[in-house]
């Protein structure tokens, strides 16, 4: 599966959303954080989120999605899909964040969490799984959640610095120690789930942004990258191919990093104003001008990858802002937007098709006022 990584510029937003502009105060931080009303910091992403095969936007303190709809992941009362913005019912003010995974959605609401959409493996966390065409209360987070990330079958929240996870955990993505239950999943992958939020071990503090990627999850924790569950293509970066059911240090990222971003099966961070990543490198997603390693991956996608974190060709200083999703990522650079992975459908926004590229490329025409990436 190669999810489209998209540009996101804030500054279109009217023109694509009917001429609405986002009304949540909020400040700039920096190119990719935003401060809002409660004090809560959340990357500019969190204004635009896509899944598999549906998209949603943060207008005005609302959510408005469009796309397919089979599991109720437009969250519009419905299971019919949309070719245009539909209302969220519920979901008019108050939301600060959103993020989608494979089939779902969550948003962070006044403090706390809700979802929608698929809910085979208890993605929503509400103690069920049954899916829900509207959102529903993620068990026990009702406040003091600073942000949320949505992998394919997991979720996560940044609680209070800390870290809670629900959903599927086949191999340790939910971080608390164990591959097991305590739930049993109804979905198709089968195996071991949480329907509602567990503790990740060891991060009770100090964590200042997290990320999902389809089977692994990773956090910013005092400047640095910890990073857990599937690794067999070296998403975890720690040096190894072995799945962790608890955070491992991703090696040489213990300070100045300033956010993360997970695709399918790699990670990349944004480190004093340059960019490094690790995982899987089959399509070029690390950027590091190579497409044959530097190391040999397992697991079902094979091919080549890196267990830790390389230099992207060409991103040492500038970036504002990054991205990553399926097989490719993006970057802000000094105002425009650069990407690079793959490129069968046209994810770079070169211009071309089918022409994946192992280094960073411009967007055509974002050279300039570009604020954020999703």
């Amino acid at each position: 599966m190669k999810v489209v990584a998209a540009v996101a510029v804030l500054t279109a937003l009217a023109a694509c959303l009917g001429e609405q502009e986002p009304t949540t105060t909020a400040t700039a931080r920096s190119a990719s954080a935003l401060e809002t009303n409660n004090g809560a910091t959340v990357g500019l992403g969190s204004v635009i989120a896509g899944g598999d095969e549906h998209t949603c936007a943060l207008v005005n303190g609302g959510v408005q999605c469009w796309g397919e709809n089979a599991n109720g992941q437009l969250g519009n009362d419905s299971t019919t899909g949309a070719e245009e913005p539909r209302q969220v019912s519920g979901l008019t003010s108050g939301v600060q964040a959103i993020a989608a995974g494979g089939a779902e959605t969550c948003a962070l609401v006044s403090g706390g969490v809700q979802c929608w959409g698929d809910n085979v493996d208890g993605q929503l966390g509400n103690g069920s799984t049954t899916q829900s065409d509207v959102p529903v209360q993620v068990s026990g987070l009702t406040s003091g959640v600073q942000a949320i990330a949505v992998g394919g079958q997991h979720a996560c929240a940044l609680v209070n610095g800390g870290v809670q996870c629900w959903g599927f955990n086949s191999d340790g993505q939910r971080g608390n120690g164990t591959t097991m239950g305590p739930d049993t999943c109804t979905g198709t992958g089968g195996g071991p789930c949480s329907l509602t939020p567990v503790q990740v071990s060891g991060l009770t503090s100090g964590v200042q942004a997290i990320t999902a990627g389809l089977f692994h999850t990773c956090a910013l924790v005092n400047g640095g990258v910890k990073c857990w569950g599937y690794n067999y293509l070296g998403e975890l970066g720690d040096g190894t191919l072995t799945n962790s059911d608890v955070p491992v240090q991703v090696s040489g990222l213990t300070s100045g990093v300033q956010a993360i971003a997970a695709g399918e099966y790699h990670t990349c961070a944004l480190v004093n104003g340059g960019v490094q990543c690790w995982g899987d490198n089959g399509y070029g997603a690390l950027g590091n001008g190579s497409l044959t390693g530097p190391d040999a991956c397992q697991g079902t996608a094979g091919g080549p990858c890196s267990k830790k974190p390389v230099q992207v060709s060409g991103l040492t200083s500038g970036v504002q802002a990054i991205a990553a999703g399926g097989e490719a990522s993006c970057a802000i650079v000094n105002g425009g937007a650069q990407c690079w992975g793959v490129n069968e459908l046209g994810q770079l926004g070169d211009g071309s098709y089918n022409g994946d590229s192992d280094v960073p490329v411009q967007v055509s025409g974002l050279t300039s006022g570009v604020q954020a990436i999703a």
